[in-house]
């Protein structure tokens, strides 16, 4: 999925239903930074496959670490971006991290059933994982968890923290 926001759905939905098992910052970004490879081929190298390298298991790793990095650096700023969305977190690296391969791992995942020059599990070659679910599937699926993640986000950092300040309130 060529920089598209459907990655977003699965990273959204299971940020909610893991928070704050995981770092929703460093789910979201991870599970579209993959992606800038084939922003960069469409922008620089036409010819060359949309997914090479980092749409595999080991280029996804490296960008995890990347992600991990920046988060992390950033982690300041992007606690001021998620108070503004009610979500309170503070993630120590290691959280980051692993959450960074989720993000990524997922990435590489879902578009292991689309892309047919994906080799997924470089250095092998090939990719298994074609047409075992069909891309409407996979997208629909993305849509979907789009959805409910955005239900859920709604429910747990909003109206549920605002129903417990109003009942306190009238204690």
């Amino acid at each position: 999925m060529p920089f598209t926001p459907y990655h977003l759905g699965p990273a959204l939905l299971f940020g909610c239903l893991l928070f704050p098992i995981v770092d929703i910052a460093a789910l979201l970004l991870s599970s579209v930074l993959v992606d800038v490879e084939p922003l960069y081929v469409i922008m620089f190298a036409p010819g060359l496959p949309l997914h090479g390298i980092l749409h595999t298991y080991v280029g996804a790793t490296g960008i995890a670490v990347l992600n991990a990095v920046i988060v992390w650096s950033l982690r300041d700023w992007i606690h001021q971006i998620l108070a503004i969305f009610k979500i309170d977190q503070n993630s120590s690296f290691i959280r980051i991290f692993g959450t960074s391969l989720l993000g990524t791992y997922s990435h590489i995942f879902l578009d292991s059933f689309l892309y047919p020059e994906m080799n997924p599990l470089f250095p092998l070659m090939g990719n298994p994982f074609l047409g075992l679910i069909s891309s409407a599937v996979v997208y629909q699926f993305c849509t979907i968890c789009l959805f409910l993640g955005l239900i859920l986000y709604l429910a747990r950092f909003l109206v549920i923290p605002a129903a417990k300040r109003f009942n306190t309130n009238k204690t």
